[in-house]
């Protein structure tokens, strides 16, 4: 077949490249010279070695076929009639199969007279394929049903691809099976595919190189995978397609994806012929993904229109770079350009308000919802499941979830994870065991949620339990999470040896997160000798970072080893390492009011500051509070420590929301930091002077403050 087309395929809107976008990010230099059009495409894997591939994997598949079918599909090869053609082999089910026209019992074939091209042979054993086979040798090209019914059956049913003699005929067949398999279960069966296509004297089409991209971005661990993508691009090239603007597309999907050549991908975008929406969210997308959330939003900003994937690409950019500030804001604009959000922006929206903790704006989400008749999705649902959970409504969450007429077990985790997150361990686990008994398959992430359960309720037995099921029952290797939450969970209920031991032994190099779960039994437990080895570790993994330091001081002064804790004051200073600054949110009438410990600029902090001093005189005149100043690491006056104390970020914004909210709210904080001793200490006397409950969320979990008690039990 021709490569060759008289119109170009294009997308929803096509601009041309004579006056390119503009973009404050300079030019990267271009692709090495000549690098794409000296690339030999056989060189790159594309030789007889990749069609040999392909003809066992045929052998191979035709092989697995129950006897009576593999007989007929013998007899249809051997034949010398029309009927004899490439097929597709797809395992199917008894569902599918009743959804297939055609059938007949007893694997016997059925030709249908409407469509010479197509019939299906099937046996009747539940166990048994389906087996659709292809006619090239009818003439003309092949139909849209007939490629729509391609696609179906190897796309839905997740096929594997058995090819006969005759497929070398036709080279329409070879581009409807690649594009059928780059949707499929096996997208890498369409690279021998093509070469199978090439050697036998066929040239690809515009339709056909963009679906082998996307096989090859979809099998990264093929050997060679991104050769072969150069190798492609050669194709694209040295064939005259790469101007067509669905292969440029293509092109930098896979620079800025598999290959990861951001650089590159912009060259090609900023060269091209015609650029459209899509190929610029390409990059958009790309971008964000590496962190590079300005060159993303640069590129989103030069857009000459956008679409509803430009919008949800900018907006899950902010939110995967930690910035839901930005992604409420830009979703802000979007309703102000009269655009409709579209269900994947909804869910990045929804995660940006669980990131904040910002309850009423992610309250008014649902409202759109519903007022607007929104279909709660799966993912829609598990979205407002994650960030009622994340706000501290529990009970909301749990409405939303018993409501989902599907649950995945994303769903199922995001609501164990919440359960476990507010300390309601036994919900969490009645919930994991639910899910089992509905034949929910947990996966890696259910476990971590069901393991942080038993962390925190206090069930080392059942949590070592789960721990031994992943692997016996489930066939789930533990990662480093799962050791993680294991360690915590012996090291909060005083095992510390045997945590050491596991940290110890684990398969793999223990991290940051590892060694702060097994510091923070050592704190709880005082145990200074775990403390200093656990130190020792940690900073080589983090010497520029404050955490172990901070800890350690804190175990020695709490031990009233001060020389050691001012050393470790020293020790900071000399490196240069500066405490992470603590930073509390809260939202009030939908706006998110922002307090950094020390930071005094907020309009309204001469009132803050007056009704901290109310809160002091109070909690000290009826419940005797006194400052812990073993919590300030610094070397100054005791008075001024007890200042320090003062004007900490939740203090702040406790005074902040009692100002401003009636005195049946709920106030909800969200810190970024783990709750020092002094300010959770203080946060229940404040609910018990003020008659007031208090929801904070710090970087661990979730403490529910009532009646001067917390729901953490003052282990967290």
């Amino acid at each position: 077949m021709s490569s060759s087309a008289s119109e170009q395929p294009r997308g929803d809107q096509v601009w041309s490249s004579s006056s390119p976008p503009r973009s404050s990010t300079p030019p990267p230099q271009p692709l090495v010279g000549g690098l794409i059009e000296s690339l030999s495409f056989r060189s790159c894997g594309f030789g007889r070695a990749a069609v040999s591939a392909f003809e066992k994997e045929d052998l191979r598949a035709r092989a697995a076929l129950p006897q009576r079918l593999r007989a007929a599909v013998h007899a249809a090869l051997r034949a010398k009639d029309p009927s004899a053609g490439a097929f597709a082999y797809v395992a199917g089910n008894a569902a599918a199969r009743g959804g297939r026209g055609g059938g007949g019992s007893g694997g016997g074939r059925e030709v249908s007279a409407a469509n010479p091209w197509f019939e299906v042979a099937h046996d009747d054993a539940p166990e048994s394929p389906l087996v659709a086979f292809v006619n090239p040798r009818s003439g003309g090209r092949l139909g849209p049903v007939l490629k729509t019914r391609l696609q179906e059956l190897i796309g839905e049913d997740q096929a594997a691809l058995v090819t006969s003699g005759w497929l070398r005929r036709s080279a329409d067949l070879h581009n409807a099976l690649i594009r059928a398999l780059a949707g499929s279960a096996r997208p890498h069966l369409a690279l021998p595919l093509y070469a199978h296509l090439l050697r036998a004297g066929h040239h690809p089409t515009p339709h056909t190189l963009p679906s082998l991209l996307k096989s090859l971005a979809l099998s990264p661990a093929v050997p060679g995978a991104r050769g072969l993508a150069l190798a492609v691009h050669a194709h694209a090239v040295k064939l005259g397609l790469a101007g067509f603007l669905l292969v440029s597309n293509a092109l930098i999907r896979v620079h800025a994806g598999l290959l990861g050549r951001l650089s590159d991908a912009l060259v090609l975008l900023r060269t091209a012929a015609s650029v459209d929406a899509s190929t610029f969210n390409t990059l958009i997308t790309a971008y964000a993904r590496a962190g590079r959330v300005t060159d993303a939003r640069a590129m989103f900003d030069e857009m000459p229109a956008r679409n509803a994937v430009s919008w949800s690409a900018m907006v899950n950019g902010y939110v995967q770079a930690g910035d839901g500030r930005e992604a409420l804001g830009l979703f802000a604009r979007m309703q102000a350009d009269g655009v409709r959000p579209d269900d994947t922006v909804l869910v990045g929206v929804l995660a940006a308000c669980a990131q904040l903790g910002v309850l009423e704006q992610g309250k008014w989400v649902h409202g759109y919802l519903k007022a607007n008749n929104i279909r709660i999705t799966v993912f829609l649902g598990t979205a407002l499941v994650d960030m009622y959970a994340k706000c501290g409504e529990m009970q909301l969450a749990m409405e939303v979830f018993k409501v989902m007429k599907e649950k995945n077990v994303l769903a199922w985790t995001t609501m164990i994870k919440g359960l476990a997150m507010h300390g309601r361990g036994s919900e969490a686990l009645e919930l994991f065991s639910q899910m089992e008994r509905l034949g929910v398959k947990p996966d890696d992430i259910a476990f971590i949620g069901a393991l942080c359960a038993c962390t925190h309720t206090g069930l080392v037995d059942k949590g070592r339990e789960l721990f031994d099921s992943m692997v016996r029952k489930y066939g789930i290797k533990p990662k480093i999470e799962h050791y993680g939450c294991m360690v915590d969970l012996l090291a909060r209920n005083g095992l510390l040896n045997e945590a050491r031991e596991m940290v110890e032994k684990m398969p793999m190099k223990p991290d940051a997160l590892i060694w702060g779960a097994l510091m923070a039994g050592c704190r709880f437990h005082k145990n200074v000798e775990l403390a200093e080895y656990v130190v020792k570790h940690w900073i080589e993994l983090e010497p520029d970072k404050s955490g172990a330091y901070v800890l350690l001081g804190n175990i020695y002064a709490a031990s009233g080893r001060h020389a050691s804790a001012r050393e470790i004051r020293h020790l900071m200073r000399e490196k240069g390492v500066d405490k992470t600054p603590g930073c509390s949110t809260v939202e009030i009438k939908g706006v998110i009011h922002q307090f950094i410990v020390g930071d005094l600029s907020h309009p309204f902090i001469e009132e803050i500051l007056s009704k901290w001093d109310e809160i002091d005189s109070r909690i000290r005149l009826e419940e005797g509070y006194v400052p812990d100043k073993k919590e300030v690491l610094l070397d100054i006056e005791e008075e001024e420590k007890e200042n320090a104390l003062s004007r900490h970020s939740e203090k702040m914004a406790i005074a902040f929301a009692l100002i401003n909210t009636s005195d049946d709210m709920p106030i909800r904080i969200v810190k970024n930091l783990r709750v020092c001793h002094d300010c959770h200490h203080v946060t229940k006397l404040i609910s018990k002077v003020y008659g007031r409950e208090i929801i904070v969320r710090d970087r661990t979990r979730f403490h529910l403050f009532k009646d001067g008690s917390c729901s953490c039990k003052d282990y967290w």
